[in-house]
């Protein structure tokens, strides 16, 4: 069997401590010998019924401490190793494998996260050059989560719920050929890392679950995500304040909310993102395609940004800049301050939308967007069911080639 991830020859596992060889595509088909630390040889029974968040937590303590590149191994064989709250932490002393071969799903017990630990379950930080693939599971056992979020039982108070995988200050990151179901809420957050590649992931939750976003992506720079399915309630991949250079290439997004530049700029705060280069995308019953969105009384600036080459199937909102965002139970109260936005090009989108609006520039009066470039788009009514229009507030743009609907033919 090989690693998804690079492995170019076969790799034959043994138990723990065995000495085996694997080829990184790294700097070459570089050589290292990698010792195993399996998560069964530290307790681990993956019965879906035993707690396993100790035996994992030993089995990776033993592999980053170290000093030869390490494999922690989380056995298949239709095994499901139950988990608590859990942080995997570095710096280590050589570089670490964590391939996940079996399961690993939540603890159904939601008193085993309280309000200090609530919004993480797996968190893995201060890693540098860690490789995760395996082909396994992670399971976030979510429905409970989900019927008791505010957004489902409006009666509750709002409480966040577990991020099922985070990766927090990881440099030199590859994730390939992983499983996400079921989260509690984000499947997978990428928080303050350089250096990101993220491929052949597949993401699935209900189009009713709530805040389930596929991939969330916040203060990381030089991020590459290719070749992902991701079917879930919330943003196929969200993009927040610090992201900067970052590539998406041949993505299947829906059901959700579409791929999400934002929310920006909420509680008066200050976002920067810039280089956001999203490339052949096939959406299918999202609420939003392309999206840009931002809060009133936000500063600082989302720029550099294309959108191209992206099929839209029965799409809600398949082209949207909303500076005007408000996610909130009570109206907005309107501030002259926004986040700029400029340098957005929407450029070879086709396919149908549920809305005649199909494309809407709605920018701040204060703040204009500016620099938007529509090039070569055909968006039709589902079913050929009367034409599209588009609106457009306080907005600069320009287009080239045939744009359907005609810029700014509705009423603003």
């Amino acid at each position: 069997m090989e690693m998804a991830f690079g492995v170019s020859k076969p790799v034959i596992f043994f138990m723990a401590h065995v000495t085996i060889t694997f080829f990184f595509l790294v700097s070459g088909a570089a050589r290292a010998t990698a010792q195993v630390f399996s998560v069964d040889s530290y307790g681990g029974r993956g019965d879906g019924v035993r707690d396993d968040t100790q035996a994992l937590a030993k089995a990776w303590a033993a592999a980053c401490a170290s000093p030869r590149p390490a494999v922690v191994l989380v056995p298949g064989a239709g095994k499901h190793y139950l988990l608590k709250q859990l942080t995997l932490s570095g710096p280590c002393k050589s570089t670490v494998t964590l391939m996940v071969k079996g399961t690993l799903v939540a603890s159904p017990d939601m008193s085993s996260w309280n309000d200090e630990n609530r919004r993480y379950w797996i968190v893995i930080s201060g890693v540098d050059g860690l490789a995760v693939g395996g082909g396994g599971e992670i399971d976030g056992n979510g429905e409970g989560w989900w019927k008791n979020s505010c957004k489902i039982n409006t009666a509750l108070p709002c409480k966040g719920a577990p991020t099922a995988l985070t990766f927090h200050s990881c440099n030199n990151l590859r994730v390939d050929g992983l499983k996400m179901v079921n989260s509690q809420q984000i499947h997978m957050s990428v928080e303050d890392c350089i250096g990101v590649q993220l491929a052949h992931l597949s993401i699935t939750a209900p189009g009713t679950s709530p805040n389930t976003d596929g991939i969330h992506i916040t203060r990381s720079r030089n991020v590459q995500v290719s070749d992902c399915t991701i079917k879930t309630g919330d943003d196929c991949i969200s993009i927040e304040d610090g992201t900067h250079d970052l590539h998406v290439t041949r993505l299947v997004c829906g059901p959700g909310h579409g791929i999400s530049i934002g929310s920006l700029g909420d509680d008066n705060s200050r976002a920067e993102v810039s280089g956001i280069f999203i490339d052949t995308v096939q959406l299918y019953g999202t609420t939003n395609g392309a999206r840009i969105k931002t809060w009133q009384g936000g500063s600082g600036y989302a720029n550099n940004i294309v959108f191209q080459n992206m099929l839209m199937n029965n799409v809600k909102n398949p082209i949207i800049i909303d500076q005007n965002y408000c996610d909130s139970a009570k109206p907005c109260k309107a501030q002259g301050s926004a986040v700029e936005v400029s340098n957005v090009v929407f450029k070879n989108i086709k396919g149908t939308t549920i809305s005649e609006n199909a494309i809407n520039l709605n920018c701040s009066k204060n703040f204009p967007c500016y620099d938007i470039a529509l090039q070569d788009i055909n968006l039709k009514m589902v079913g050929g069911s009367g034409g599209t229009e588009s609106t457009c507030q306080n907005a600069k743009w320009r287009k080239s080639g045939i744009v359907v609907p005609q810029p700014c033919t509705g009423k603003n």
